[in-house]
Order: structure tokens, then C-alpha cells, then sequence
């Protein structure tokens, strides 16, 4: 690699850069802010975020492999980082009075988001298996960090430690199955990968590799049976980070998805293999946590198994192996980054300090202590449910229709069947603030003006996006198309 590849390798990973920076600056910044200045720090995350969501928004253009092939720059790429610097600027957002009450070490946490989102980044850039394991490694790291971050509290401590111990066994699988592909291959170039394999015949260490980085991957996204962690290590950690983990490492997981199957393993022989075992993944998804959802008490381990019944919706998608699929993985996970982030911004608000309220009778009468609060809340249990003119509505259409126009009724009926089912819990929510009596011995919730932004943005883009989906949807199909033109 000459210096001109190197200068225009590193030109490309500017809105990658800038995230990192922007974190280093915040641990260096926090050593001489008192109490009072403590703002700071989310003011300059903000501009950093900010920042890198222009300069990611400049990188659209033809496909270009970097760093010896290791890296990528396409709209593909382009997409992602826009969404994953905005799911970062939400939860900034969401952040700043929760973390003040909950005495949380504003520098460490905000610097540990950061290095979470670009880590996500350069998931969605990863050309190789290689360097999307180093990337996904540097993104579990510092969720593993932030889920243990609330020192006071000893289920955030018990949630880091499932978290580290499970998802250690699960980088450990999608280590062995990168190697086993390298094995087969003699590399791990996924460009390489897709133009040797063709039409050839499928060696059987190419499909256990395959195999073995599906339950890797499996885990990041939390789709059944690699699911066994998302409730405890949800509703143990600090909800504002619940929140970044049930939007952001998801995203980047099924940006990896479709970098490897979509590109890397795309031949149809291979691809025999790999479908049936996504499909399987899909309807058993979509049925435990739908299922299991609507036994919960506490709200936040309900939208921890809705988080994975949601998981299941976009893995419909990818079992098309088709442009319309892949266009509608992307538009549901900006959609579901929205609501889940809205849900969670109410979440912060009405909770207490020491993570109380939680459970369904904590938001009795919410109606008459906060309309609007309410009001916002059942709209984000609405768009989950899938009710239009939202965009939970627009994404599942999209979803199912691609399933639909590639034969698989099965999965489609199923995902329409278990979107029935999860109404009975979503509307529990919508009954206990609107036709229960409240707590009148307490005071309303607090909405601070970040929240508040947070909550606003939130629900204007769900509507936005369930009115106008095409807005969105044409962009992802433009990115994905170059993606399969390259």
C-alpha cells in the first residue's frame, strides 16, 4: 500500500475518526470540569457527533476498497454511520439529566459511547472478516463497560458481568468460524470470497465457518436461541444505555449480516445452505419474544423481549437475499432506533432515582400527571405494535412484502400473527395511563430539555418516516444497490 492509498484510506475513515477523537478529548476535558461544568461534556459529544455526521454524509460515492482491501467506503457504509451517529446524539441527549441523577461519571460514559459508535462504524465498513471482528470487539468492550457503569447499583454490576461472560464465548465462536472460513479459503476477504466461490462446489469447512459465525453474529443481534442474555443484561443496566445497546449494537450486527451474507456468501450454492437456517432463526424469534413479552411486570424487560421479537421482523428481511430485503433491513432499523429510543426517553423520565418504576402500575394515570408524556408514550407503543400511520407499520409492510414476493408465506403469516400478539402488551401500557386512577401521593415526572429534544425528535421522525417511508426507503435501496453493483 503506497502513500496515495494510504492518505485516501484514511480520508475515508474521517467521520470514523472524529468520533474517536471526540471521546478522547471528553476523558481529557472531564480532569478540569467541576460539578457545575459538567455540561461540557455533552456539549462537546454533541459538536463531535455533529460533526462526523456531515463529514460520514460527504463520503457518498462509488464503492472504494481501502487499506489493502480490508475496508470499504460505499453508500452502504454511508447509511450506517448516519444511523449510528444519530442513534449516539439521542442517547447523548437522553443521557444528561439521567446521568446527573443516577451520580454516573459523566466523562467515562460519554467517551465509552463514543468508542461504542465507532466501533459500530467501522463494522459497516469492514471489507474483511478480520477487521469486522476487531470491530466488533471494539464495540463489545465498551458496552460490556457501560452496562456496569452504575456503580451504586448491583444489578447493573450482575448485568456487566452476563454480558462479558456471554458475549466473550460468543466472540470466541465467531473467532473460530472466521478461521474456518480462512481454512477453506485461504483468506478472509469477503470480495475475494464472493468472486471464488461462484458456481464452484461449497467445501464442508466453508459451511461449518459459515455456521459458527451465524451463532456469533446470532448473539450481537439476540435473535433465539442466542437470545438468553438480553433480558437480565437489559434490565440491569443503566436504562440510558438499555437504550444505546437495544438500538446501536443491533444495528451494527445486522450491518454485519449483510456484509457477509449479502456480499461475502451471496452465491446462490451457499446460499441454499444459509437461508433455511435464517428462516428457522426468524419464526422462532419473532414467537419467543412476542410470547414471553406479554408475561413481564416490569416495562423494561417487556421492550427487552419486544427488542428481540423486533430483531426477528428484520431478520424476515434477510432471507430474501434480494435488493427490496436488504432496503428493508435499513428502513426498520432507523424506524425501530426511533421508537426504541422514544419508549426508553420515557422510560428515564418517569423512573426515579435508584432505577425505580418500572413495572406497569408505576405508569397508572400518566394521562392526568403528564398528557403529553403519555400521549408520546402511546404513540411509541403503537408504532412498535405496528399501527400506521406510523413508521412501525411502514417497516413491517416492507418487510413482510419482501418476504411475500420470494415465496416465504410461512414467515410473513407468522410475523403478521405475532404482531397481533404483541398488541396485548403494548396496549397494557396505553390502559394503565389512560383508564387507571394515579398516584396522587407523588409527584409528576420531570422532563428536562434534552429529554424533552430527545422525545420530540423521536416522535416526529416515527410519524415522519410511517407518512413519508419513501423518503428513506429510496435511500436504502440506492445504498444497496451500490453495494450489490460493486
Amino acid at each position: 500500500m503506497d502513500g496515495t492509498d494510504l492518505l485516501q484510506g484514511t480520508a475515508a475513515l474521517v467521520p470514523h475518526l472524529t468520533v474517536i477523537t471526540t471521546g478522547l478529548v471528553i476523558l481529557v476535558l472531564d480532569l478540569f470540569l467541576t460539578s457545575r461544568s459538567r455540561y461540557m461534556n455533552e456539549v462537546v459529544g454533541l459538536i463531535g457527533l455533529v460533526l462526523a455526521f456531515a463529514l460520514a454524509l460527504g463520503q457518498a460515492g462509488d464503492p472504494r476498497l481501502l487499506f489493502s482491501e480490508m475496508a470499504i467506503a460505499d453508500n452502504l457504509a454511508v447509511f450506517f454511520h448516519a444511523l449510528f451517529v444519530l442513534i449516539a446524539i439521542l442517547t447523548l441527549l437522553m443521557s444528561a439529566s439521567y446521568i446527573r441523577r443516577e451520580n454516573i461519571v459523566a466523562g467515562e460514559y460519554y467517551a465509552l459511547v463514543l468508542f461504542a459508535t465507532s466501533g459500530f462504524m467501522f463494522v459497516a465498513s469492514a471489507a474483511d472478516l478480520v477487521t469486522l471482528f476487531i470491530a466488533i470487539e471494539t464495540l463489545s468492550i465498551s458496552t460490556y463497560i457501560l452496562a456496569g457503569l452504575h456503580q451504586d447499583e448491583q444489578r447493573s454490576q450482575e448485568a456487566a458481568f452476563k454480558y462479558f461472560i456471554l458475549g466473550a464465548f460468543s466472540s470466541a465462536i465467531l473467532l473460530y468460524g472466521i478461521a474456518t472460513v480462512y481454512g477453506a479459503q485461504g483468506h478472509t476477504s469477503l470480495v475475494k470470497l464472493a468472486e471464488a466461490l461462484g458456481e464452484n462446489d461449497i467445501p464442508t469447512m466453508l459451511i461449518v465457518g459459515m455456521g459458527l459465525i451465524i451463532v456469533g453474529l446470532g448473539f450481537k443481534v439476540a435473535v433465539v436461541p442466542f437470545h438468553m442474555w438480553v433480558p437480565d443484561v437489559y434490565d440491569g443496566a443503566p436504562t440510558a444505555i438499555t437504550a444505546f445497546m437495544s438500538a446501536g449494537p443491533k444495528a451494527a450486527a445486522f450491518a454485519a449480516f449483510l456484509r457477509v451474507f449479502f456480499q461475502g456468501f451471496a452465491s446462490p450454492a451457499l446460499a441454499q445452505n444459509w437461508i433455511p437456517i435464517f428462516v428457522v432463526l426468524a419464526a422462532l424469534t419473532m414467537i419467543l419474544g412476542n410470547v414471553v413479552a406479554i408475561t413481564q411486570e416490569s416495562i423494561k424487560r417487556m421492550l427487552a423481549y419486544s427488542s428481540i421479537a423486533h430483531a426477528g421482523y428484520a431478520f424476515v428481511a434477510l432471507v430474501t437475499l434480494d435488493q427490496l430485503g436488504a432496503a428493508s433491513v435499513l428502513y426498520y432499523l432507523v424506524a425501530y432506533a426511533l421508537m426504541s429510543l422514544g419508549a426508553f426517553g420515557v422510560l428515564t423520565t418517569v423512573a426515579k432515582r435508584g432505577e425505580r418504576h418500572y413495572t406497569f402500575g408505576d405508569y397508572a394515570g400518566l394521562s392526568s400527571t403528564n398528557p403529553l408524556l403519555a400521549a408520546l408514550m402511546a404513540l411509541f407503543m403503537f408504532a412498535l405494535a405496528g399501527f400506521p400511520p406510523t413508521s412501525g407499520f411502514a417497516g413491517k409492510f416492507y418487510i413482510f412484502s419482501a418476504a411475500v414476493q420470494k415465496g416465504h408465506y410461512v414467515l410473513a403469516l407468522i410475523g403478521v400473527l405475532t404482531s397481533v400478539i404483541s398488541v396485548v402488551y403494548y396496549a397494557r401500557v396505553v390502559m394503565m395511563m389512560y383508564m387507571r386512577e394515579p398516584d396522587l401521593s407523588s409527584s409528576g415526572p420531570y422532563v428536562s430539555a434534552t429529554t424533552g429534544t430527545l422525545l420530540g425528535v423521536t416522535a416526529a421522525g416515527t410519524l415522519f418516516l410511517g407518512v413519508f417511508p419513501g423518503s428513506v426507503l429510496r435511500l436504502a435501496e440506492y445504498s444497496v444497490n451500490l453495494l450489490f453493483a460493486s
